[in-house]
């Protein structure tokens, strides 16, 4: 079994912390989780909400969150403050809000991790669908294969044969365990049949600034992450892991068209309340993302990065409870046969 471990200690860590435009004064002290279940149910929200990203700031879950936050705020007619709290693959902040107040004043931001933490740690101290109520799907962002812009292959044929040849040299990069990143360089590993110097970082932000700066090799990471990088020139870019090329991307082929068909993922975003939270209350936040992700600054911000918001019958409670069940059921078996576990 391999084991894996980043280089700094998984700790909580609030690395920024972001107000977005109060469209409507709240009553209330302002703070977060405070307020009494039957206070959230009745005049919700009557005090700040604070949404939770588990990951850091500026990176890919992060962006998502910040782009929706504003939107969300005017229907709701209050203030949302956008949180992140780091550590341990997004177990942190995840089981940070698992204990919250169940008022709907503390939520989080998740995207696939979520459906593979179960099967990447033995002690969780959370179950994804016990633990929590779904609101909402928000997007799904293609992942992007990306190296330093030195690096010597120039295609994904290339790179293949480059890291068979070379497995024990080259570094892959990810945001740690159970990040996008990692799920997949699994992927791309086992679609190649090579086993990498794998190197673990805290976050998809520093990962891709060491890789700009040509301190690894290369790495998987979400469009939202990357595009600019890719535009700019300050990346190599060989493939999107999606069936179909990415519009703001026309040039970059898929991992099919490049020889890797069996590599194809794309990292899913909900939102999330602690189980409990009035259903009053997850229907308000859930009609709050399905009017942020028609705003039309969201759509033309999320094309930009390489993806879109799901279509409106996915932004509910009941299609986000059954996206995360069959992606639970499917990591934990690419996870049980790669046999990675988080220490």
């Amino acid at each position: 079994m391999k084991t894996f471990r980043t280089y700094r200690t998984a700790t909580r860590m609030i690395t920024a912390i972001g107000v977005v435009t109060l469209v409507a004064a709240c009553s209330g002290n302002g703070g977060t989780g405070g307020g009494t279940t039957a206070a959230a149910g009745a005049g919700y929200p009557e005090q700040n909400i604070t949404i939770v990203v588990p990951f850091s700031a500026g990176g890919p879950t992060d962006t998502v969150t910040r782009l929706i936050a504003t939107p969300m705020a005017a229907k709701l007619g209050g203030k949302i403050v956008v949180q992140n709290v780091e550590g341990a693959g997004g177990t942190v902040g995840a089981g940070e809000v698992s204990r919250a107040e169940a008022d709907g004043y503390t939520v989080l931001m998740h995207h696939i991790g979520m459906s593979t933490a179960p099967a990447l740690y033995q002690n969780l101290g959370y179950q994804p669908v016990e633990s929590f109520e779904t609101i909402g799907l928000v997007t799904e962002v293609p992942m992007t294969i990306v190296a330093r812009k030195d690096f010597e292959p120039k295609t994904l044929q290339e790179l293949v044969t480059y890291v068979k040849a070379n497995s024990g040299k080259v570094t892959l990069a990810n945001a740690g365990i159970g990040a996008a990143s990692h799920l997949c360089g699994l992927l791309f590993q086992s679609a190649t049949g090579v086993k990498l110097q794998e190197v673990p970082y805290e976050g998809t932000g520093p990962a891709l600034t060491d890789l700009v700066g040509g301190q690894v090799d290369f790495m998987c990471d979400q469009t939202t992450n990357t595009s600019g990088q890719i535009t700019a020139g300050e990346v190599k870019a060989y493939a999107v892991t999606t069936p179909e090329r990415v519009k703001s991307l026309p040039d970059l082929p898929t991992t099919t068209e490049g020889g890797l068909p069996d590599l194809k993922v794309s990292v899913w975003h909900g939102l999330y309340a602690p189980k409990g939270t009035p259903k009053e209350v997850v229907q308000k936040l859930s009609e709050a993302l399905q009017a942020a992700l028609v705003d039309q600054k969201v759509i033309d911000q999320m094309a930009k990065l390489g993806t879109a918001p799901v279509p409106a019958a996915d932004a509910t409670p009941q299609a986000h409870l059954t996206k995360l069940q069959e992606q639970l059921g499917t990591w934990a078996k690419v996870i049980a046969d790669a046999g990675v576990k988080a220490s």
